[in-house]
């Protein structure tokens, strides 16, 4: 029988108008509250008030945009002359690693960097976290459910995890209803982005029995509620893409990802948005894998059930599903990798970057630079 161990948040409410509690949930963790928030989220407003007629005091920090190093450390230093006693993320994946690195930061001595893995020596450990609460307003990352936060470190072109079983959640708070009326292009960027994970973590070789029951369950009904969304705005469609999002991350946290998140990691740290990239990358990922493990004579299972999946939800059955999602992805107006900054010269030296990085580890067979450069290349 398969071993396995699984990390989660430790507390979850998911659910329609489940915002309501928030207040009560965050107070009952601490009374110094630095709040880590999105620009464009409304409801947040509203939140501030029931802390503080609940008694909280708070510092309110922006996230803008996805987190760099200097960012992490303007955060940590504000919570610190508040001398906070939780943190809480309200926003998309951004806004909710942002809290996480400060959360996991704020009791440990030293510089934010000397805690990633960036080769030029062991990573330092850190101290128990602040408690964390996170809540999402986009549905794709998965952050409010995973151990790690992605820290983008500018002199290297690049995204690095700072990562930690603590870092988990303490309480994650899903409302879908904070994703309706979201933008198209966000709901497309990371609507893929979750469908990634998902499909990523289901193929990847160390996917395992909770693993796979969580995404055998959340991929079909994911893809047919991104594609309905991107045809009409639907209550049951946002409900489930956020279910999606939040087991997407849970998925990830307990198996691995594979050669998209490679890619991203490295394509992301020039500043292409991380969902776009993912959902660029995806087909050209699984074409090229499924060709490689055709060759070594690999166990394809997996990839034909995908395959299955992806033409069901996006309505060609029967069909070849990485096409549907080629034409899916390009009728949406998902932007190409030129448009995200990548050119053909960089290529393999993006390959060969993408195939260091940590994500790459659990790809489900063994990739060359030729074999990623194809990925690039197929997209």
């Amino acid at each position: 029988m398969t071993s396995f161990s699984l990390t989660a948040p430790k507390r979850t409410i998911f659910g329609r108008d489940s915002r309501a509690s928030a207040a009560a949930e965050i107070a009952a963790l601490g009374t110094r509250v630095l709040l880590i928030r999105g620009q464009s989220v409304a409801w947040v407003d509203t939140l501030v008030d029931a802390l503080s007629r609940s008694g909280c005091c708070m510092e309110t920090v922006i996230s803008s945009g996805e987190p760099d190093l200097d960012a992490v450390r303007q955060a940590i230093s504000v919570a610190k002359v508040q001398r906070a006693d939780c943190v809480v993320a309200v926003g998309g994946g951004a806004a909710i690693d942002l809290g996480k690195a400060v959360a996991g930061l704020y009791c440990s001595e030293g510089d934010v960097a000397e805690y990633l893995e960036m080769g030029d020596a062991p990573a330092r450990q850190l101290n128990d976290p602040l408690p964390f609460i996170a809540i999402p307003t986009t549905a794709g990352t998965g952050a409010e459910a995973t151990r790690n936060a992605v820290i983008g470190v500018p002199e290297r072109q690049t995204k690095i995890s700072l990562r930690d079983p603590r870092l988990v959640p303490d309480l994650a708070l899903v409302d879908p209803a904070l994703t309706d009326g979201s933008p198209k292009g966000l709901t497309l960027a990371s609507g893929l982005d979750a469908i990634t994970q998902l499909i990523e973590s289901y193929v990847c070789n160390h996917a395992n029995p909770v693993t796979d029951a969580l995404c055998r369950s959340s991929i079909p009904k994911a893809i047919a509620a991104l594609r309905h969304l991107m045809e009409v705005e639907n209550i049951q469609a946002r409900d489930e893409m956020a279910r999606a999002s939040y087991l997407s991350g849970i998925a990830l946290a307990n198996s691995g990802l594979g050669i998209v998140h490679g890619l991203a990691s490295v394509i992301g740290g020039r500043g292409a948005a991380h969902g776009a990239i993912g959902g660029r990358l995806l087909a050209s990922a699984l074409f090229v894998n499924q060709d490689v493990l055709n060759r070594q004579e690999g166990n394809c299972i997996r990839f034909r059930e995908v395959d299955e999946w992806l033409a069901v939800g996006l309505v060609v059955p029967g069909e070849n599903g990485n096409l549907a999602l080629r034409h899916f992805v390009d009728a949406n107006e998902l932007p190409s990798l030129q448009d995200l900054g990548v050119h053909t010269t960089e290529f393999e030296p993006i390959a060969i970057l993408g195939l260091a990085a940590s994500s790459t580890k659990a790809n489900p067979v063994q990739l060359d630079t030729i074999d990623v450069c194809r990925v690039l290349q197929l997209t």
